[in-house]
């Protein structure tokens, strides 16, 4: 019996071996930095998405759903793409002009890609000639200039950076995408790639200061493939201990990482069809979601969500303790599209007024529903009704008695009431308010 018990544990021990990521062989422990760094991120909860690159001339090629992912969705191979960047000359980008927008809109960092999956890197890049500085008429640094304002007007920067690589010969055996439209030759050395990826995360980490963060994208091209992510994480934690990394790999954390993020959708949802293999961690939570339909520019995207969608998307990240990451496209140019500056300006108005129910909150007691959320924060519960059409609200889950009931918008008390299927309170339609109404609730 015991030889027995020893072989089907051996055969486990090697099933185990042999289907466990290499990222998750030994134990990753955050340092002190690391952590406060964390509960900032969890405390900021409101960030803006980048995505600016070459693509941005193309403008999405005349199809609505094209931007960032021409290169691939049009099939342009590499030496026709590589004349994008001579057209790329973004006279107009305004750093100053920026982070003060960023700012006014109660935003509180920024994750700006650094790299996309079409391989041109806005930096200034060493390791690669293929970069904003090298081979545009602009010739500058963009993201030195964007980080520099950052320490000025105290935001936080983040760098997005693609793993994945449609431009790079050593990014081989191929994946998913940038097939053999590219032009690439079948060949290639897949160690050579991840030192390169790893040589320009050095550049990034050494040559902008304090850095918040690295959010990768593009593992999910080639799931079986070795990436080495332990040797990654813990060259961007030895380089900067306090930078919290996050991986958009549609999968439950992996040893390393310091958030985790969802993409288009709330955490534990799976509306797009990305998260399904995904499952909410330990980790600070983060959603990203575009400002119209696209992540890149794309001319013919008229797609702008409302102020109150982008609003109550805001709130709902935060009662599923969130933060939210809205991405804008800038034009060719550098300059924000006017009519996303504006939903951002509206949402930093909205923000002044009600920003103590979501900055620095956690998810609150009462679960989400169809109605509304919750957040809390130093004893309080805030209760959040953006949707509702009856005066009185059935408030479930609340483990403490509550002491008062009153709008968070003018203090006035509400009437509520005890009852064996939870907390009764009354909300007059004449005090409700289109986009949250916010019930504040103190407690015994």
């Amino acid at each position: 019996m015991r030889t027995l018990w020893n072989r089907v544990f051996y055969l486990f021990a090697l099933t185990v071996f042999f289907n466990t990521p290499a990222f998750s062989q030994d134990k990753y422990t955050p340092t002190e930095e690391n952590l406060k760094n964390r509960e900032w991120f969890q405390d900021a909860k409101f960030g803006m998405f980048v995505h600016w690159g070459v693509y941005s001339v193309m403008g999405g090629g005349g199809d609505k759903g094209i931007a960032e992912w021409i290169m691939n969705q049009k099939q342009i191979p590499i030496k026709e793409y590589e004349k994008l960047p001579a057209f790329f000359n973004p006279t107009s980008f305004d750093a100053k002009e920026w982070v003060s927008m960023v700012k006014a809109a109660g935003i509180k960092y920024i994750t700006i890609t650094s790299k996309h999956h079409d391989g041109f890197a806005m930096y200034d890049s060493k390791v690669s000639d293929y970069n904003i500085v090298d081979k545009t008429p602009y010739g500058k640094d963009v993201l030195k200039m964007l980080k520099d304002e950052c320490d000025r007007q105290g935001i936080k920067l983040f760098f997005y950076y693609s793993q994945l690589d449609w431009h790079h010969t050593d990014y081989f055996p191929r994946g998913v995408t940038g097939g053999g439209y590219t032009g690439r030759p079948e060949e290639g050395d897949w160690d050579k790639y991840l030192q390169y990826q790893n040589d320009q995360l050095t550049e990034l980490l050494t040559n902008y200061g304090d850095v918040a963060g690295i959010w990768f994208d593009g593992w999910w091209d080639r799931k079986k493939a070795n990436w080495k992510l332990e040797e990654t994480y813990e060259l961007i934690h030895k380089l900067q201990p306090g930078a919290l990394i996050g991986n958009n790999h549609h999968q439950p954390p992996f040893e390393g990482e310091d958030f985790q993020m969802f993409e288009k959708d709330l955490p534990g949802h799976n509306t797009t069809g990305f998260s399904g293999e995904s499952e909410i961690g330990n980790l600070p939570l983060e959603t990203c979601e575009t400002i119209n339909g696209s992540w890149g520019f794309n001319l013919k995207d008229r797609n702008d969500k409302s102020v109150k969608q982008l609003i109550q998307y805001l709130v709902k990240a935060a009662g599923y303790n969130s933060n939210f990451l809205l991405n804008v496209g800038p034009m060719p140019n550098g300059e924000i599209q006017p009519e996303h500056s504006r939903l951002l300006k509206e949402m930093g108005k909205w923000l002044e007024k009600n920003g103590e129910t979501i900055y620095g909150t956690r998810g609150g007691p009462v679960h989400a529903r169809d109605w509304g959320v919750s957040t809390q924060k130093d004893g309080k519960v805030y209760i959040h009704i953006l949707n509702w059409n009856d005066e009185s609200l059935l408030i479930q889950g609340l483990s403490k008695k509550v002491k008062s009931a009153k709008l968070f918008s003018d203090k006035s008390a509400l009437k509520f009431k005890d009852t064996d299927f939870g907390l009764a309170v009354e909300v007059p339609f004449e005090k409700r308010d289109e986009i949250d109404t916010i019930i504040e609730l103190e407690f015994k």
